[in-house]
């Protein structure tokens, strides 16, 4: 199961950077992504297009829930990485959460911003950010 981070997401909705990549994701039916994406989507709409774009986008998509497991696994992130003082953010241990507890991929393009969580596979794409 291939999960997608923002990024690549915005990228789909753009036309630009990972959106090719995405659009193969979804032809295959395998490609999923997080509640925490999601809000992250939604809370970036600035006009009706925008609005129907991501409704259409996240229509296709299985959108993985932060279920009382994820969280804990999230929670045990973001506590390591604070003491590595190697934070990646909440969201995204919130994200990684999900990951460790669906046991999927995360298409990202900021694998090593990710590469810091322990246990979390990562699908390389072109265009990653460091």
């Amino acid at each position: 199961m291939i999960i997608a981070d923002t990024d690549v997401l915005v990228d789909f909705l753009r036309g630009t950077g990972a959106a090719a990549r995405v659009e193969l994701e979804l032809s295959t039916g395998a490609l999923r992504t997080t509640t925490v994406a999601a809000f992250e989507l939604w809370q970036g709409v600035r006009s009706a297009d925008a609005e129907q774009n991501v409704r259409t986008l996240l229509d296709a998509l299985e959108i993985l829930p932060l279920d009382a497991r994820a969280a804990e696994l999230a929670g045990g992130v973001r506590r390591l990485l604070l003491q590595r003082r190697e934070d990646i953010g909440v969201a995204d241990s919130l994200v990684a959460g999900v990951c460790l507890r669906q046991g999927g991929t995360l298409l990202t393009r900021n694998r090593k911003h990710f590469e810091r969580v322990d246990g979390l596979k990562l699908s390389s794409i072109a265009g990653e950010v460091g």
